[in-house]
C-alpha cells in the first residue's frame, strides 16, 4: 500500500496566518511552489500518495490563525496519512544565519527518525548546512497531528543567498525533501 503524505505548505496567501517576507519574497509563496514540486514528484512514485494542505496558490485555510492550523491537522488525520509533513521558510534578524532545520514534537520519536533522513538528503541536494533536529512539543501541527509530523525549516528566508536559492530552484528543496522520505521508508 503507498505511503500517505500530507504535504503542508506553511502559511496563507493572506491573513490569516501569513508567513515571513523578506526581499520581496513571502514564505507562502515559497513553501507553495516546493510542496507543489514535492507533489509532483510523489505523485509519479508509486510508492507514495500524495495531498496538499493548498492545492493552489489561493486556496486559504481557516479564518483565523487556530482554525488555519486545525484545518490542516483535521485534513491530515481524516485522511488517514501516514505522516504529515509541513513545509516552511525560517527567518532571523541575523541575515547571516543558514541552513535547515527539523521540528518534531519529541525526540526520540518516529517522527524525529524521519527528520533526521530528511535533514540529511535536503543538506545532501541543497548543499545547505544541517541544523539538525529540534523538539517543538508546543507547536500545533506537531501535537494535533495523529500521525508522525515533521516540520521542515528548509531555509533562511532572511539570508539573501537561500531566499534567492528557494525562489530560483523550489525544485532543488523538493528533491531533497522526496530523496529524505525515499531513503527513510527505503523505497
Amino acid at each position: 500500500m503507498a505511503i500517505r503524505v500530507y504535504i503542508d505548505q506553511g502559511h496563507n496567501p493572506a491573513n490569516p496566518n501569513t508567513g515571513a517576507e523578506w526581499y520581496g519574497l513571502t514564505e507562502q509563496d515559497v513553501t507553495y511552489r516546493v510542496g507543489r514540486e514535492l507533489y509532483d514528484l510523489l505523485q509519479n512514485d508509486p510508492n507514495f500518495t500524495p495531498r496538499l494542505s493548498r492545492p493552489t496558490p489561493e486556496t486559504q485555510l481557516g479564518t483565523s490563525n487556530a482554525t488555519s492550523l486545525s484545518t490542516r491537522t483535521n485534513q491530515a488525520n481524516a485522511w488517514g496519512a501516514d505522516l504529515f509533513l509541513s513545509i516552511h521558510t525560517n527567518a532571523s534578524l541575523d541575515t547571516s544565519a543558514v541552513g535547515s532545520e527539523s521540528l518534531v514534537y519529541g525526540i526520540p520519536s518516529t517522527a524525529a527518525d524521519i527528520a533526521r533522513v530528511i535533514q540529511t538528503e535536503l543538506t545532501r541536494v541543497t548543499g545547505l548546512r544541517n541544523r539538525g533536529v529540534l523538539a517543538r512539543p508546543g507547536l500545533w501541527v506537531l501535537r494535533k497531528t495523529r500521525m508522525p509530523a515533521v516540520l521542515s525549516e528548509i531555509g533562511f528566508l532572511s539570508n539573501p543567498a537561500e531566499a534567492a536559492l528557494m525562489n530560483e530552484n523550489p525544485a532543488l528543496f523538493a528533491e531533497g525533501l522526496y530523496r529524505g522520505l525515499v531513503a527513510y521508508y527505503g523505497v
